[in-house]
């Protein structure tokens, strides 16, 4: 069932994303050659404990860290360790935050030092597929429209739309109905209702939508091993448009 939200939920909602918005700012100064990627997670478990909040990830399903931190063939899911993030790597950071009893999430993909052209296409095209994506999100409208927008963008840049992963609902939750996937055609779906909150994520790659699940039963790369990117931001449908919540 999806559960809408009233002002005063969507506004506790607004506060645990303007904590992660924060964290995802913070992070962006923080990516840089030589860096581990748990001394990321630590800082920004540091930085949302600060905010009377807690981290929506850190044991969510077993899950062992604050981020996700997700390099060039990592799709999502990346665990923060020793890795050292180098030159010319894309890194997708995904961020969770719980407060007042609600969860706010989004992800952004960082390009580090001098990055090839394919990986500098690919930032600029996931950006800009969940932006038209958001944009398709009217009122009433169909959740489809949001996923057909956002594949026709990527797909047009001959990039391919993972379908294994999919975007969610959000609220009490960390993942909540409806799902929100990034392709699909649209006029189909749920209704967009004012008072749902959606985290929508399109996650594309340069090759294959193919996806594989390593060892460690959470890192998910793509079959090929080409680069994947990352965005995500929580919006919330309300009767005059889109609130965008996740923003700095």
């Amino acid at each position: 069932m999806i559960e809408l939200k009233s002002k005063t939920e969507l506004e506790k909602i607004g506060e645990s994303c303007r904590i992660v918005a924060a964290a995802l700012k913070m992070v962006e100064e923080m990516v840089r050659p030589g860096i581990e990627t748990r001394e990321i997670d630590q800082r920004v478990r540091e930085f949302i404990k600060k905010e009377d909040a807690t981290p929506s990830f850190l044991g969510y399903r077993g899950y062992p860290a604050s981020t996700c931190i997700s390099i060039n063939e990592v799709i999502v899911h990346g665990i923060p360790g020793k890795r050292r993030i180098k030159d010319g790597d894309l890194v997708s950071v995904d961020i969770g935050a719980y407060k007042n009893g609600f969860h706010g999430d989004a992800a952004r993909t960082f390009l580090v030092g001098d990055v090839s052209d394919e990986k500098k296409r690919i930032t600029k095209v996931v950006k800009e597929s969940l932006e038209r994506g958001i944009a398709a999100a009217k009122p009433y409208g169909r959740l489809s429209d949001v996923s057909a927008a956002i594949q026709k963008h990527a797909e047009k840049h001959g990039f391919s739309v993972v379908r294994d992963l999919v975007g969610h609902g959000i609220g009490r939750n960390m993942h909540e109905e409806p799902q929100v996937p990034n392709y699909g055609t649209p006029g189909n779906g749920p209704v967009l209702q004012p008072g749902m909150v959606l985290a929508v994520e399109p996650m594309i790659n340069a090759g294959t939508f193919e996806t594989e699940t390593l060892e460690d039963g959470w890192t998910i790369v793509t079959a090929d091993r080409r680069v994947s990117a990352h965005w995500e931001n929580t919006i919330a449908i309300t009767e005059n448009g889109v609130a965008v919540l996740t923003v700095n």
